[in-house]
């Protein structure tokens, strides 16, 4: 690739780094350090009074939903303590933060000049407090009315050739009323252009499940958790992730279940977690959670499950029907014979040199499933971002196929979404590939014939816009650019377009590498009141085990120049379409019930949508597997057969992973420090097995460049500084979104196209200093 013009100054080759500190690896989760740090930043950034009646309200029935993770709240009681973790709270401080910026701000700081800060300092700036417009040719944001921004959308949507010309992306935290608008006015407008959060993360999921289920979604509900006689937690870190993951597992060990964990790094919140709210957890008396922990290397995974599975085949041979759930998989699934030729193909002592884990664990870990039925499987990125990692989803339904293990209390799939209503997204529209019931649908109800031919997903929606393919990029709430991969490719994308929009509560890089003209909307946040009519709003999400209930802003926003998602939706489409349009769009402004009474009569699953939503909990969406019911074409569920990968690397290759510190929320930073890794104040760091550091003439804390040159393109992320790690040999971890310019555009999981973040070939050398020796 020729040198690009587009500078992302801060991101590639910083000037300097803010100074390595290390310190020691924590064994524990949670506890003291994490409610003074919870605390801190709330009143740091919201003041006393603002930021305890956020955290007061936060997740509690009545309140409003948490704007980071998909983990679930109770269905029964919620503690009266906090029922939120510290990534919540802090979360939340940056959402009710006092300080905002004014027109002052952008007319004192160019464009160039905030892209020279890091994705932490510019996050760190507050809230946006009115519309800003970013002219051709223009060197600093300056403020526009609404009415002129939604003019000057509209205006450039309706010039486009085509309506596939636009691109329309979503983030995970829109609600499920924006989403249900954002998608019916999209179509409206021509296209299924309808890219979001969950192409990158939980696609793969979503394939693998709907293709061997018959539904995309997980099946457990919490209450199983604490039925389930085995979790197996696989590619996941929920200690920095889904921190409240842990008070369930906690309760879960307490009911007897054995706790497996699959990882390449042994991640502190597996392994130990104090919980604040107890006594023990206060007197740091630890409770360990994990009880087999299997220290497996990068893409090994796939080799594992097959391994165990093969153990457990073995031992169904000698002793027939005592080990495998023979009537269930008779009566409710196919392709088990297919699938047992298969592992009797297989040698297991061989996969587990391939998966790097010790083959006694390995038999440990079959011998413990053996006797066991009610097996809960939980997974998350560190699994959907490979290569094949719709087959190794897969391969976690097989084993659960074979024990009999879903559609029962206590047992499972549990794909743990990393965003508070990705989930629900989906379930309301937003996605490219929409089902022709989903369309016949909207055509029945809104009168107008949505468009039938596939849109883009984030990878295409990339490729589209650099081969200029798109002229209006449009994005419902997010971080693009440092979300996506490839970072200076995708960043060529973006100058391509004639207008990018980004609907924002704050700022972040996507607004500092922008089209030939660049618009952002400030939205109103989860904790905001919206008060229209003399009444607060509420909006409702989904969250990783299909529970729907009401979020209710409690906190007075900062400026009265932001609009709610819904209603910037709304005027959106009044603007764009105009008479054109077959929908009312001011009566879903004047009232959020109209839009959940047409979401309830659009999609299956919301009866009594307005009505179930006002319980205190909720409600459970309906989910097939869950009732032991598998909607595939032959109601059964199917076992799958694949290949296991092989994971060449040439001499000095490593394979790396992306990963989060516990400082920060997918590419929100909240500060620099990496707490229970033992890592302060530096992000640019590369964790490191000894040998491989070793092999390389490197030391602990040597500065290294990293390079990836898949495609014959090559991609290089300066100024690294190593990290000596327990890692297995080969592999890797850093930061994200530091290294997503090393992740290929077109290195993607086959079927999902999801990028191999978890699976990027690098190699490591020495970063040379001008005037230094070499």
């Amino acid at each position: 690739m020729a040198e690009s013009p587009i500078i992302i100054p801060g991101s590639e080759n910083p000037d300097k780094l803010t100074g390595l500190k290390k310190g020691k690896i924590m064994k524990v989760a949670a506890g003291i350090p994490a409610v003074v740090s919870s605390f801190e930043k709330t009143i740091k950034e919201a003041g006393v009074q603002r930021g305890m009646k956020a955290l007061f309200n936060l997740n509690k029935k009545g309140g409003f939903d948490c704007p980071s993770c998909a983990w679930p709240d109770p269905d029964d009681e919620r503690s009266g303590i906090a029922e939120y973790c510290e990534n919540g709270a802090r979360a939340v401080a940056e959402e009710a933060t006092l300080k905002k910026l004014t027109p002052d701000f952008f007319s004192q700081n160019s464009v160039l000049e905030l892209g020279k800060l890091s994705d932490y300092e510019i996050g760190g700036k507050g809230r946006i407090a009115q519309p800003m417009f970013l002219p051709a040719g223009g060197t600093h944001y300056q403020p526009i009315t609404w009415k002129a921004a939604f003019s000057k959308i509209g205006s450039e949507l309706n010039r486009l050739p085509s309506p596939d010309e636009a691109v329309f992306y979503t983030s995970g935290r829109t609600s499920n009323e924006a989403a249900f608008l954002y998608q019916l006015f999209v179509r409206e407008f021509g296209t299924n252009n309808l890219p979001d959060c969950s192409n990158m993360c939980h696609e793969s999921s979503g394939v693998a499940l709907g293709e061997s289920l018959g539904i995309g979604k997980g099946s457990v509900t919490l209450d199983d958790f604490y039925k389930a006689e085995v979790i197996m937690i696989m590619g996941q870190n929920p200690g920095t992730n889904h921190p409240r993951m842990l008070t369930a597992l906690q309760k879960a060990k307490a009911n007897g279940a054995t706790i497996v964990s699959i990882n390449p790094l042994p991640e502190t919140g597996l392994m130990g977690f104090n919980n604040p709210q107890k006594v023990e957890g206060v007197l740091g008396i630890n409770s360990s959670l994990t009880d087999i922990f299997l220290h497996i290397k990068i893409n090994g995974d796939l080799a594992l499950l097959k391994a165990i599975e093969a153990l457990l085949l073995k031992e169904e041979q000698r002793n027939p029907g005592a080990v495998f759930d023979q009537d269930f998989i008779r009566a409710d699934t196919e392709g088990y014979e297919q699938f047992v030729a298969h592992l009797n193909t297989l040698n297991p002592e061989e996969l587990a040199i391939v998966c790097g884990v010790p083959f006694t664990r390995i038999q440990e870990t079959a011998r413990l499933l053996a006797t066991k039925s009610k097996i809960i499987v939980c997974w998350a990125m560190g699994l959907t971002q490979q290569k094949n990692a719709v087959d190794t989803i897969k391969e976690i339904v097989n084993l659960l196929l074979l024990k009999g293990s879903i559609g029962k209390p206590g047992a499972g799939t549990c794909p743990v979404r990393g965003h508070s209503n990705v989930q629900g997204d989906r379930t309301v529209g937003i996605f490219e590939k929409p089902s022709e019931q989903l369309l016949n649908s909207i055509e029945r109800n809104f009168h107008f014939a949505p468009p039938k031919k596939h849109g883009y997903d984030v990878v295409d929606a990339i490729k589209a816009m650099h081969e200029g393919k798109v002229g209006v990029f449009f994005a419902m709430g997010g971080n693009f650019l440092s979300a996506t991969p490839d970072t200076r490719y995708t960043a060529e994308a973006l100058s391509k377009c004639r207008l990018t929009v980004h609907v924002s509560t704050k700022l972040n890089r996507s607004h500092l590498v922008h089209g030939e003209e660049a618009l952002i909307l400030p939205c109103l946040g989860r904790s905001d009141m919206d008060i229209r009519n003399g009444e607060n709003q509420f909006i409702s999400c989904e969250n990783s085990m299909g529970v729907v209930q009401m979020s209710k802003g409690v906190l007075p926003p900062i400026s009265d120049q932001l609009l709610s998602e819904p209603e910037i939706v709304c005027k959106l489409a009044q603007a764009t379409l105009g008479k054109r349009s077959q929908i009312n769009w001011q009566m879903y402004i004047d009232n959020y019930d109209v839009i959940r009474a047409d979401i309830e009569r659009t999609i299956p699953g919301f009866e009594k949508y307005n009505e179930r939503v006002r319980q205190p909990a909720g409600f459970y969406l309906p989910n097939c597997n869950r009732d032991g019911k598998f909607d595939t074409s032959s109601q059964k569920a199917r076992f799958n057969v694949a290949p296991i990968p092989v994971n060449h690397l040439s001499k000095n290759e490593l394979t790396m992973m992306t990963i989060r510190s516990h400082d920060q929320f997918n590419t929100t930073i909240y500060g620099l420090n990496d707490r229970y890794r033992g890592v302060f104040n530096e992000r640019r760091v590369i964790f490191m097995n000894e040998e491989d550091i070793a092999d390389r003439n490197l030391q602990n804390g040597s500065l290294v460049d990293l390079h990836n040159d898949f495609g014959g393109v090559e991609r290089v992320a300066h100024k690294f500084l190593v990290v000596a790690y327990r890692i297995p040999k080969g592999c890797t971890a850093t930061y994200f979104p530091e290294t997503n310019v090393l992740v290929p555009i077109d290195s993607v999981a086959d079927k999902s196209n999801t990028p191999t973040s978890k699976q990027v070939v690098i190699t490591v050398s020495k970063h040379h200093i001008p005037g230094s020796e070499t």
